[in-house]
């Protein structure tokens, strides 16, 4: 039997503002879309948050059996500065500004995209479309847009008309907003727009001579607006009506919003059955941007190259770092939090490593088939990681106290502990052991023949002796631990 059948999933829905029970329009299958990264500067460290978050989403669903189809675009087209209809592309500013060809801009970045993902272990998506591959799919939207009546032609650009739509629809159903409210805090039109109201947005930007960027249309040569291109996408790799759609919480609106809009115009019905929004990263308490200097790439995480952090930290530790807050709650970044995580981290991973060596017993102490289901209540409630880090360190305390021989398990309950930790540590979180590299093996056979030094000296009783090899391994960083099968060591 599929696991998912013995669980109940509880996601919280953003359109409607409860935990809703999980049920996939399809039994068995679910189809997923996020929104992926804009690809004209090097990722961001709040990007990768969001990211990690569908990332342990995507693997949960998975373990419990589902066939997942999990789609995230890259945009790599039709993203204006600002976010708003008028201006300059973010793509083609960058590759205006470095005098390089668009795509150039594009591949160095999705490059790098793929390569701080990959070294955070994600799981690459089912499909990974581009915004430019499917320009024909957007125009073939647009022209179903402009037929129901809903979208109109200005010199060579296409807009949607937000109040016209909301005659029959709700704008702002997401965000919880209505138009008229919108309208009367908006600023009127300078007359220099071809908007009919502050509000519309772009379907079709038609484009300036210097404007790079460009393709034939039936309306002008030019390129389509942000919003349209997920529309686009997701429909023709999920159909009209999918399970999952996701993003950062800076995209409900407009970005999603006029997603449902696009879709609702042209199918009659609302496309996505559960809206999720992961919340933002903070550092040392403040917004992360670059204009203000508040900020910190992934990359810079891992060499150390940054100045916020008093050291380098593996990818594993900020990732087991992240995890230790809710996708929907505000995460602030800072070096004594990351610092206390890598001591978490590294508690958990000795405690993975002395589960190999423990031996199964007659009969079990522990309640193990409790405890496992604990772990699955925290990700059935809106895959909550803290509370499933909580329970797993409950799990390093059953390990500890096995290795100690105060708990027992038989062979079937320790094969279904060992099962449940290496599924939820590294399955469903996708952590990783630390590499061990050739000065790691050489500083373990240092710190192992000063521990056979120090046993020799506590056979010949010079405790001194002893004690001072103790002390200034702790001095060093290095604990010891002695135990009834010899001593071993940690890092601090």
């Amino acid at each position: 039997m599929s696991l998912y059948k013995s669980q109940t999933l509880k996601i919280y829905n953003s359109l409607s503002g409860e935990k809703e029970t999980f049920t996939p329009i399809n039994e068995g299958n679910i189809g997923m879309y996020v929104c992926g990264p804009t690809v004209y500067s090097n990722v961001h460290l709040g990007n990768v948050r969001t990211f990690m978050s569908f990332d342990v989403i995507f693997r949960y669903l998975l373990h419990l059996d589902y066939k997942v189809r999990y789609v995230r675009n890259i945009t790599d087209v039709g993203h204006i500065v600002d976010d708003v209809d008028e201006g300059e592309d973010k793509i083609a500013k960058k590759a205006r500004l470095e005098q390089l060809e668009p795509m150039e801009v594009v591949q160095r970045y999705t490059v790098d995209f793929h390569d701080i993902l990959n070294a955070f272990n994600f799981l690459p998506p089912s499909i990974e479309p581009t915004a430019t591959g499917h320009i024909i799919e957007q125009i073939e939207i647009i022209k179903t847009i402009i037929d129901k009546g809903i979208g109109y032609i200005a010199n060579g650009s296409v807009y949607f008309d937000v109040v016209k739509f909301n005659e029959t629809n709700h704008y702002g159903i997401l965000s919880g907003r209505n138009i008229e409210d919108m309208l009367a805090n908006t600023r009127d039109l300078d007359g220099q727009s071809d908007k009919r109201n502050p509000q519309d947005f772009a379907l079709w930007k038609k484009a300036e001579p210097q404007h790079i960027m460009r393709w034939p249309s039936p309306w002008s040569d030019g390129f389509p607006g942000w919003h349209l291109e997920c529309t686009a996408m997701s429909t023709k790799y999920l159909g009209n009506h999918f399970d999952i759609h996701g993003g950062g919480m800076d995209l409900k609106f407009p970005h999603h919003e006029c997603e449902i809009a696009q879709n609702e115009a042209c199918t009659g019905h609302t496309p996505v059955n559960y809206w999720m929004h992961a919340n933002m990263l903070t550092l040392n308490g403040k917004k992360m941007a670059k204009s203000t200097g508040n900020n910190i790439l992934p990359g810079e995480i891992l060499t150390g190259d940054n100045a916020f952090l008093s050291k380098a930290f593996s990818a594993s530790v900020a990732r087991f770092f992240m995890l230790q807050a809710h996708y929907r709650s505000i995460l602030d970044f800072s070096d004594e939090a990351i610092i206390a995580a890598e001591k978490g981290f590294k508690r958990l991973m000795e405690a993975m490593e002395s589960l190999k060596g423990i031996l199964a017993s007659e009969s079990s102490s522990l309640e193990i088939d409790t405890w496992k289901q604990l772990c699955y209540d925290a990700m059935n409630d809106d895959f909550n990681t803290p509370i499933l880090i909580a329970q797993l360190f409950e799990g390093v305390r059953y390990i500890n106290l096995l290795k100690e021989e105060k708990e027992t398990l038989n062979i079937a309950d320790l094969k279904s502990f060992t099962t449940v930790m290496q599924a939820f540590v590294f399955d469903v979180l996708g952590l990783e052991e630390e590499k061990v590299n050739g000065n790691t093996d050489k500083l373990e056979g240092v710190v192992n023949m000063l521990i056979g030094m120090r046993k020799q000296a506590r056979d010949n009783k010079d405790f001194a002796l002893s004690d001072q090899i103790r002390d200034q391994l702790i001095a060093l960083g290095i604990q010891l631990k002695d135990g009834k099968e010899g001593t071993t060591f940690s890092i601090q």
